[in-house]
């Protein structure tokens, strides 16, 4: 019935094109496309075309007449081109999906477009449903202020085959990259762990354009949420990688429907739960009726949490609803996770929404984000918006002249700032306190050293599998690692349920565990996923509701210490110190040695290694207990110790790298173990 409405008003409202609408100049970069032959452009497949971006950089008028003029180009190249979308296409303004190409026409042509990074994917985005050409610029720019990816776009002015197209904005298609969704491409060969649990891109959405669900879960209402693949490719994924995945949101789900806070194997375990503090705050901010059951993604790389995002397609938010379709979705006064007549997102987000704790931090996050200067702050938000009005102002007369649209921004823009405030008034008289997650205690945990550039030699040629970090308990008591885990999307580390740290020790963590044994003579305690950057990269440490413990933002340029590929490491010249400072580290070229065994004078016999079936561990002093993990960092196994020997059975693991953990009086040893 809604979706038969939605059609009646859709042919009511739609834009009637007006033809003859000529640009010649604009304050907006002009991309002007030619098909080859001029052959219309169609859903499937892209045709052949070539593309020219003018633009003469910030600040200046560009000029049509400037397209055969190389000096104010930012493109000049060939794409291939299609329609793009479901919807959207029943508008004579349509939206498009293009890829840079090379002259073959067939190979991929990886390029910055208007300053934004590198990439062949790309996207022309009509914004036919928004009557202000704002919303969702405005909701992707938010969540990027606010710590989180979202497809960067550029405003600009379309022409295609002489045809003057109106505004649009060019913007990142979203997929796996460095500078867009940055997970590890998984492969039709990783079907086993530690592989198979990532990276991969995942969306609830309706199923178009021959889409398959991947699997299906229950709204409240018992409605079916289809769960689509993105990465790996439909057509691609494993039975392996399907089960895997599906069973991260189910275990997700039975853990907030149980209120299961445990940082072990509740959905603390499971989630990044910033970022699904973040994705929720946005839509229900924007009053987004499509939030949770439509274009919702979610991306996980390898060994790491599941995270929520990028947002995506919120142009009929802040009350569009209300001026275009007249069905008055959008609304200020609800819950958009629990609106039982037209969400259909699946349980988890509501029963995350009552855990007392996640509410709690989803609470403080909300008024940390309206705090003088913060994104969501209502002075902050306003400026953008006017800015971009003003930006988009000249352009937005001439796409309304080309389809017959009434040009009245100001008002638009007014009733979405009137919206954005009695919906910021309305969440927080709803939202409740943060009292009880407002001054939580973490461990003194301290990131001491990184080797971000290690030196390579003929042993060693590969420089990324020489990385490794020191994090040092700088406390006076033991902590519990539990939960603890590196947060964001660059280094992807977990530390193991019920390990610990005494005090004034240090962990090693190391890129390539077997690599980085060979190189220094011992185990590091755990080996993490993905690579430090050679250049900058931010290192958040967090307990695993997001509190941070420790932070570090290192760089190879000055005033960092020269570090970069010479053999040395940085140093924290003091664990007391503030790591945050550059001045405060040093570069080092001293040698690496066990943190643990050299101290306690304490002798581990670990044989047979590498091992098929039994290992037996044997020490000088009595084993208190056990613990075996792989390498990923679950547990398998805890045993507890009887003297100075324990044997295990290895026989029914599969062969890879494990380690074992053996406890004493005197503290905890790791040790790398190889099963065959």
């Amino acid at each position: 019935m809604i979706q038969r409405i939605l059609q009646f008003f859709f042919l009511a409202v739609v834009a009637t094109p007006v033809t003859g609408q000529i640009l010649n100049d604009s304050n907006l970069p002009i991309v002007i496309i030619s098909t080859d032959g001029g052959v219309p452009i169609v859903d499937e497949p892209k045709v052949n075309a070539t593309m020219k971006i003018i633009d003469r950089g910030p600040g200046q008028r560009n000029y049509v007449s400037d397209q055969d003029n190389p000096l104010y180009l930012n493109y000049n190249g060939r794409i291939g081109i299609e329609f793009r979308g479901s919807s959207s296409q029943e508008s004579p303004k349509k939206n498009y999906g293009l890829t840079t190409r090379m002259a073959d026409d067939v190979s991929n042509n990886n390029v910055s477009l208007l300053g934004m990074p590198e990439e062949n994917d790309w996207i022309l985005g009509g914004m036919v449903f928004d009557t202000a050409f704002i919303r969702d610029y405005f909701c992707h720019n938010l969540f990027r202020e606010m710590g989180n990816y979202a497809s960067r776009a550029v405003y600009c002015e379309v022409i295609i085959n002489n045809d003057y197209k109106g505004l649009y904005m060019l913007q990142e298609k979203l997929k796996t990259d460095d500078h867009r969704i940055d997970v590890i491409k998984i492969g039709k060969n990783d079907n086993t762990l530690p592989a198979v649990s990532g990276g991969y891109i995942t969306k609830a959405d309706k199923k178009t354009g021959g889409d398959v669900a991947a699997w299906i879960m229950y709204s409240f209402q018992n409605s079916i949420v289809d769960y689509i693949h993105e990465l790996p490719k439909p057509e691609d994924a494993t039975e392996a990688q399907t089960t895997y995945i599906k069973g991260e949101f189910f275990k997700l789900e039975s853990a907030a429907a149980s209120n299961n806070t445990s940082v072990v194997n509740g959905y603390p375990s499971l989630i990044d739960v910033p970022s699904f503090l973040d994705y929720m705050i946005v839509n229900e901010f924007a009053s987004n009726p499509d939030a949770y059951q439509y274009s919702t993604y979610f991306h996980k790389d390898r060994n790491g949490k599941l995270r929520a995002g990028p947002v995506w397609d919120l142009d009929l938010s802040f009350g569009n609803d209300l001026f275009q379709w007249y069905l008055d979705r959008s609304k200020t006064y609800l819950w958009y996770f629990e609106d039982y007549f037209y969400n259909n997102g699946s349980r988890f987000w509501r029963d995350l929404f009552h855990n007392n704790t996640f509410r709690c931090y989803l609470s403080k996050r909300w008024h940390e984000l309206l705090e003088p200067g913060m994104p969501l702050n209502r002075s902050v938000r306003e400026t953008f918006l006017d800015e971009t009005a003003a930006l988009i102002s000249e352009a937005l007369v001439r796409e309304c002249q080309r389809w017959g649209k009434t040009a009245n921004s100001a008002a638009r823009v007014s009733a979405i700032k009137s919206f954005m405030q009695a919906r910021e008034e309305w969440i927080t008289a709803n939202i409740g306190g943060f009292s009880a997650c407002s001054n939580v205690s973490v461990p003194k945990l301290v990131i001491t050293k990184i080797m971000y550039h290690p030196e390579t030699s003929t042993q060693f040629p590969d420089d990324d599998d020489l990385e490794w970090l020191e994090i040092r308990n700088t406390g006076t008591t033991t902590v519990n690692l539990s939960g603890v885990y590196f947060m964001g999307t660059g280094v992807v580390y977990q530390f193991p349920a019920n390990t610990s740290l005494g005090p004034g020790l240090s962990v090693i963590l190391a890129a390539n565990a077997g690599i980085f044994q060979l190189r220094y003579g011992f185990s590091p305690f755990g080996q993490f996923t993905r690579h430090l950057s050679n250049s900058t990269e931010e290192l958040v440490l967090a307990d695993a509701f997001g509190n941070l413990i420790d932070f570090v933002e290192y760089s190879d340029q000055s005033p960092w210490p020269y570090a970069d590929g010479n053999g040395s490491y940085l140093r924290l010249k003091d664990p007391a110190l503030d790591n945050t400072l550059a001045e405060n580290w040093e570069a080092s070229s001293d040698v690496i040695t066990s943190i643990d065994e050299p101290a306690s004078g304490i002798s581990i016999t670990i044989y047979p290694n590498p091992v098929r079936d039994f290992l037996t561990v044997r020490a000088d002093i009595e084993i208190s207990s056990l613990s075996l993990y792989d390498i990923r960092g679950n547990i398998l196994l805890t045993t507890d110790g009887t003297g100075e020997e324990i044997t295990i059975d290895m026989g029914n693991l599969i062969p890879g790298t494990y380690i074992v953990r053996v406890f004493t009086r005197k503290g905890s040893f790791p040790h790398l173990v190889v099963k065959e």
